[in-house]
């Protein structure tokens, strides 16, 4: 049994065991038992970092499509796998028989490979090491007369170096060794020839070959009689969460294989777990109140007083936020690296202390509800809570290293539904976790920040070792937002509640600092803004919002010099810092004036833009009149005319600009807006200069060509009179002679019709 206090490091404990049990126990087989997937997944992943083939491990359950690794560790996944791995190893069969001068087609089976083994490498081997003890002078033999060198011939530096026996000889048994791995490997590969069904090559898998076998303690009372019906058999048996599961499922993957000849296989057993945090859930109140079914076997042992072992030093979370919770584990200290590391060391960027409980008065008039029984509330926390979510984004802190965690489901569902209101129109990446204490218990993140939702009673809060879990899960900043004038009057919290009420209830920030990173030591609290409540922290995060996207704009109006202007941002995305916590240059930059502008900057922003706007339509009209002077040579007069009022137009925005934009303003933006007033004017100025040469050239080409035209058209004018006066009468003619016709066809037509009818 091993006792391990939160950040102790129990998981890698297990993972230590497993490694030393496969390798000091190589035929043995060892059963993973969890309360959870999320613990399995975890667990399962650092066995994967170890040096157990994969080929050994077996992960069965419903979870197993979470685990963060491209291989799959299902049964079929693993028949899929062994079936690839066959083809592989029966190619280097070939391989090694072409080396030899031999047929390839002992590579075409796991059977044919084997009796290629024996026949031929092993054999060759034998003959090898015989010739060896005879010749141990001769520093080149082990060089010269290696049987397998052309097929390690492409190897990327020489193996044997011919300049000592022993270096050679060493080098010759490595590689040996990695021929007989290979036929190893194709002998456990054989039995999947013979059975072809997917279901048999699968049961095969479970029963013979994996050595780590990984269940959760359901899928384990589920599966029961299949497991009993195959076979199944196991020497060790590792529980991991153990004070988390029911004694009745403590014992049932006990009895997974069946007795044989009146002795079990069962040869060690191994419980790891922690009773001082949550029990097993039992929800029948009559059960867990008197017959003490939400006792585990883990802790029934522990006060019966069996031996165990007990961790007692934890590497999780900072010194100061360890106090809040090892009063109740007697000697838990900290690991040297807590001590030591930096990180542990400076403060959290944007707020004066690492811990604080926050006091969460009545929002709209009211604190908890309940809209159906249990399902418990607290929208004034709800929406504290997410503004704080977006406050540290805003300054740069990863999604993905912050939890929000809640006593109640319907708390959690409700932050839901906040956060997709408030994040999403700003396309803000929601949290790491968004869920209750219970569900999170065994894992951890940087930063926490905990909704306890209860405003008339304690609830279920006042079970202390729920308590433990709730302050226990964050590594650098915990944040408790509650009510304080209930919980600090619970009789069985207060040894927590004393050290979080030693600070103020009010939520301190350090408006200064705009980076996730900061150079301020823990024990500096910084120049403190308290938030009064609610509506101080959203109109606080709002106007970080707003003041942000002005900075986006100012940036995309007023480059810097030397950089072409980028497309306008729609939303703020792309100042929203990315998983490597680095913000973007607008939110750095714009967060550095923000605690000076806390009255009106934003407006000012805003005025500016909106005159910057209104001057680059004005240039953009004095452009298009000099456009016009080159169409129209007769517009010249027009053209000066325009000129002159666009100008002064334009000088007179300019001036307004300066006017409003002088005190308000930043300097930067200012300087840049001047250097490109100048340019602009100095633009303006050139396109109108060459209107006016071109509209000039325009007017002198028209008045040369003038003449010419009338001249000609002068002397066609008599043509084409005498051609009208000799076509006339033709024409007149011809319409006399039709118009008599064109009558009678009229006249004729009305009787046709009358005859028709």
């Amino acid at each position: 049994m091993v006792v391990g206090p939160p950040g102790t490091g129990k998981t890698d404990t297990a993972v230590q065991i497993l490694n030393v049990l496969y390798h000091n126990c190589p035929s043995q087989r060892t059963l993973i038992i969890t309360h959870s997937n999320q613990a399995l997944n975890d667990l399962f992943e650092k066995i994967m970092q170890r040096d157990v083939p994969a080929r050994y491990l077996l992960r069965l359950g419903q979870g197993e499509q979470e685990l963060a690794t491209d291989l799959d560790f299902s049964r079929q996944g693993r028949v899929n796998a062994m079936l690839v791995r066959r083809l592989e190893l029966l190619g280097e069969v070939s391989k090694l028989a072409r080396s030899l001068r031999l047929p390839e087609d002992v590579g075409y089976t796991c059977e044919t490979a084997a009796y290629f083994w024996l026949l031929h490498v092993y054999a060759r081997w034998e003959q090898f090491l015989a010739a060896c003890a005879q010749n141990q002078d001769k520093p080149s033999f082990v060089k010269d007369r290696f049987p397998f060198s052309e097929f390690f011939s492409d190897t990327p530096q020489p193996i044997f170096t011919g300049e000592s026996f022993e270096m050679d000889m060493h080098a010759a048994k490595g590689c040996f060794k990695h021929l007989s791995t290979i036929f190893q490997e194709l002998e456990e590969c054989r039995a999947f020839e013979l059975l072809k069904s997917t279901v048999e090559r699968a049961n095969y898998l479970m029963t013979k070959q994996a050595k780590i076998v990984a269940m959760t303690c359901t899928h384990a009372a589920l599966k029961r009689r299949d497991f009993l019906q195959l076979g199944f058999k196991f020497d060790n048996l590792l529980m991991e969460e153990s004070a988390q599961i029911l004694e009745i499922e403590t014992f049932i993957p006990m009895l997974l294989q069946r007795q044989e000849d009146g002795h079990a296989r069962l040869k060690r057993c191994i419980l790891i777990g922690d009773h001082h945090q949550l029990p097993p859930v039992v929800k029948n109140m009559a059960f867990q109140k008197y017959s003490h079914m939400d006792q585990s076997l883990f802790t029934r042992f522990v006060r019966l007083g069996v031996p165990y072992i007990e961790l007692n030093a934890q590497g999780r979370a900072r010194p100061s936020i360890a106090e809040l919770y090892n009063w109740r584990y007697r000697e838990l200290g900290d690991l040297p690296y807590v001590r030591e590391q930096a990180i542990f060391h400076k403060a959290n960027a944007g707020f004066s202390f690492e811990y604080q409980l926050v006091d969460v008065p009545d929002y709209k008039g009211k604190g908890e509800s309940a809209p159906s029984p249990w399902f418990y509330q607290n929208e004034g926390e709800a929406e504290y809570i997410v503004s704080v979510y977006i406050y540290m984004r805003l300054i740069g802190y990863p999604a993905n290293k912050i939890s929000i965690l809640t006593t109640y489901n319907g708390q959690k569902l409700l932050i839901r539904d906040v956060i997709n209101k408030r994040c999403k129109p700003w396309n803000i990446e929601p949290p790491n976790k968004v869920t209750t204490v219970d569900k999170f218990q065994g894992q951890q993140n940087d930063f926490i920040l905990l909704s306890l939702v209860r405003t008339r009673f304690v609830g279920h809060l006042r079970d202390v070792r729920r308590l433990i879990v709730a302050m226990s899960r964050a590594r650098l900043g915990l944040y408790v937002f509650c009510r304080r004038s209930l919980f600090e009057q619970c009789y069985e919290l207060q040894p927590t509640f004393q050290l979080l009420l030693q600070r103020s209830d009010k939520l301190a920030l350090n408006l200064e600092e705009c980076t996730p990173f900061t150079e301020r030591p823990l024990e500096e609290t910084g120049n403190i803004h308290y938030i009064t409540g609610i509506e101080d922290i959203n109109h606080l995060v709002k106007f970080r919002l707003e003041h942000l996207r002005q900075v986006q704009y100012m940036q995309y109006y007023a480059p810097p010099a030397n950089e072409l202007p980028q497309a306008a941002p729609e939303n703020i995305a792309d100042a929203i810092p990315s998983e490597n916590g680095n913000a973007g240059r607008a939110l750095n930059d714009g967060n550095e004036d923000m605690t000076r502008e806390e009255n009106g900057g934003a407006t000012d922003t805003v005025i500016s833009n909106r005159i910057e706007e209104d001057s680059v339509e004005a240039k953009d009209d004095m452009t298009q009149e000099g456009d016009k002077g080159e169409v129209s040579g007769k517009g010249h007069m027009a053209t000066e005319d325009r000129k002159g009022e666009a100008q002064g137009g334009a000088d007179g925005k300019l001036e307004e600009a300066n006017v409003m934009s002088a005190d308000k303003m930043m300097e930067e933006a200012n300087a840049t807006s001047a250097d490109k007033m100048e340019e602009a004017n100095a633009t303006s100025a050139d396109k109108m200069e060459e209107a006016d040469a071109t509209s000039s050239d325009k007017m002198e080409e028209a008045d040369a060509t003038l003449p010419d035209k009338m001249e000609e058209a002068d002397a066609t004018l008599p043509d084409k009179m005498e051609e009208a006066d000799a076509t006339l009468p033709d024409k007149m003619e011809e319409a006399n002679a039709m118009s008599p016709d064109r009558m009678e066809e009229k006249n004729s037509d009305p009787k046709d019709k009358m005859d028709e009818e």
